[in-house]
């Protein structure tokens, strides 16, 4: 496998390391939104979130906690943006989350996606009820 993040968390590729222990690495991203931009990385490969076993979903995002944290504090902003991408516009297929201070009017946009409303409660409700039906394992998948 030829995964840079691989790299980075056993120690053949250089990064600017914040935190790492068994659980995670976070490093500098190389092409930061801002200065102190955060990527948390499970150690282990795993592509996705939902690639990543349960029992290392919690461990891991209390590490996210901490960097997000340490991220405000060490860059005197007055938040962060928390964020990831599971498989569409991930760049690369090892999950990460990015932590990126922010500040007011810092100049980051945030999304533009098409915001829209459901047509009708009845239909809010057929959706909500396809994603618990996913949920408890009625989807056939």
């Amino acid at each position: 496998m030829d995964c840079i993040f691989c790299a980075i968390a056993t120690g053949g590729q250089t990064a600017h390391l914040v935190l790492e222990d068994e659980t995670a690495v976070a490093f500098l991203d190389a092409r930061p939104l801002f200065p102190g931009h955060v990527l948390v990385v499970p150690r282990r490969h795993a592509e996705t979130l939902t690639d990543l076993p349960a029992p290392e979903v919690g461990p891991f995002f209390t590490r996210v906690q901490r960097v997000a944290g340490a991220v405000e504090r060490g860059m005197g902003a007055a938040g962060s943006f928390v964020a990831a991408n599971n498989r569409v516009s991930q760049s690369v297929p090892h999950f990460h989350v990015h932590v990126v201070p922010r500040n007011r009017k810092d100049g980051l946009r945030g999304f533009f996606w098409p915001r829209t409303r459901y047509a009708s409660d009845e239909e809010a409700a057929q959706v909500a009820a396809r994603v618990r039906e996913a949920l408890e394992g009625r989807d056939g998948g």
